[in-house]
């Protein structure tokens, strides 16, 4: 059986509350999620018309870049291939940007985007999602550092070219491997 936990991880039970800012005030009425930038059409979704894109459980563990992992997480939601079959990307869009409340942004390349384990979650352990961790709707990449799993999404900028988020601009890695320990950016600790 291959090992679950990264190198550098200790295993917890808890499920902590890391964020930068406030937690945000989500009004669904006036919800939107949007997919823009390198595509041939934008798309915007009503949270109602978001949720109807499918749904499927992911069963994951989640890898924090501050050093702990929470095994066994189940979370509900839209499937992010659903999404992206909704989209037509330009030519050479091979990254995206995701885009939170508050300004807060994240980079992911496409394929780490375009798998079957990604999902736009809104439930985790048969539950809606808390505020504070997310809801109404948080963006799951199992396979990376949880800072890719932004809290808060309201949309995706399909891009040409290689930008850094929020972290990644502050020193994170611009991929996140926890298997690889990519934490920090050349020269950082």
């Amino acid at each position: 059986m291959a090992p679950r936990v990264p190198p550098g991880q200790a295993v917890t039970d808890q499920w902590p509350v890391l964020h930068y800012g406030p937690v945000p005030r989500v009004d669904l009425a006036r919800w939107r999620f949007q997919v823009f930038g390198a595509v041939e059409e934008e798309r915007v979704w009503t949270y109602e018309e978001f949720r109807a894109l499918g749904r499927v459980e992911v069963r994951c563990d989640v890898h924090c870049v501050t050093r702990w992992s929470r095994l066994d997480n189940r979370f509900g939601g839209v499937p992010a291939r659903a999404v992206l079959r909704q989209v037509r990307p330009q030519p050479g869009a091979r990254w995206v940007m995701v885009h939170a409340e508050g300004g807060y942004t994240t980079n992911l390349r496409w394929d780490d985007l375009d798998r079957e384990d990604v999902v736009f979650a809104y439930e985790h352990d048969g539950q809606p999602l808390t505020p504070e961790h997310g809801w109404p709707l948080r963006l799951v990449v199992p396979h990376l550092y949880f800072w890719k799993s932004a809290k808060w999404v309201r949309g995706l900028e399909l891009l040409t070219e290689e930008r850094p988020g929020f972290w990644e601009a502050a020193g994170y890695h611009m991929r996140g491997d926890p298997w690889r320990e990519e934490r920090y950016g050349e020269g950082l600790p």
